[in-house]
């Protein structure tokens, strides 16, 4: 063996106490962190408090639980549907502090404190919410399993409309906002409906916008 292949044994005892150290190395900022075990090994739960339609609930979860997820599987309000369970269809919109968001896509231990409502806290039958009345009055939905997501998110498309949050498609934004065809179609886009009963949805929402266009 030459002397440029020869390993010392100093060598060999620098490059395991590197090996060891850099192994110890806590992860960087911003890096995936693991998952944190509880002392039986299970995953770490916490414990959220959260207002869903004016109730207070208090919910221990596992902290990978989706707010969609402790919607149906905690609280059993399955009015909030799961469809692509990716963010992309709209049908688990929900209004968070009167902000419309995909809960499948939010953790629910991010939402201590918050006030939560879903379909079922805008309104029951025999007491309907005005946007639920007019998506009734003018057939706004076929199989229905988009339509707690399409309301929610009108509901809160319309607050976006009155606090002035301009849209790709608003071309005044000093003005008052004028809740036109387009501009309502443009807001709702991020709300999919398989059936296709996009024109009578547009005319349910027009009507509560007060929109003539």
């Amino acid at each position: 063996m030459t002397d440029d292949c020869r390993i010392s044994r100093r060598g060999v005892i620098a490059a395991s106490a590197a090996t060891v150290a850099l192994a110890t190395v806590p992860p960087s900022e911003g890096q995936p962190q693991p998952v944190q075990l509880g002392p039986d090994n299970s995953p770490e739960s916490l414990k959220v408090s959260l207002e869903v339609n004016g109730t207070r609930h208090d919910v221990d979860v596992d902290t990978r639980t989706t707010l969609l997820d402790l919607l149906r599987e905690h609280l059993a309000l399955t009015g909030t549907k799961k469809g692509c369970d990716h963010g992309q269809c709209g049908a688990c919109t929900v209004l968070v502090d009167g902000v419309r968001i995909n809960s499948c896509l939010t953790l629910a231990v991010m939402h201590q404190g918050d006030r939560i409502t879903t379909i079922e806290g805008l309104g029951q039958p025999g007491k309907l919410h005005p946007m639920q009345a007019a998506f009734v009055k003018h057939d706004g939905f076929q199989c229905g399993y988009c339509t707690p997501g399409q309301i929610c998110s009108a509901v809160g498309m319309l607050d976006e409309v009155r606090r002035g949050v301009p849209s790709h498609v608003s071309t005044d934004l000093v003005s008052r906002m004028r809740p036109t065809n387009a501009e309502l179609r443009e807001r709702m886009s991020g709300n999919i409906c398989r059936c296709g009963a996009y024109s009578n949805i547009a005319e349910a929402i027009g009507e509560i916008a007060g929109n003539k266009a």
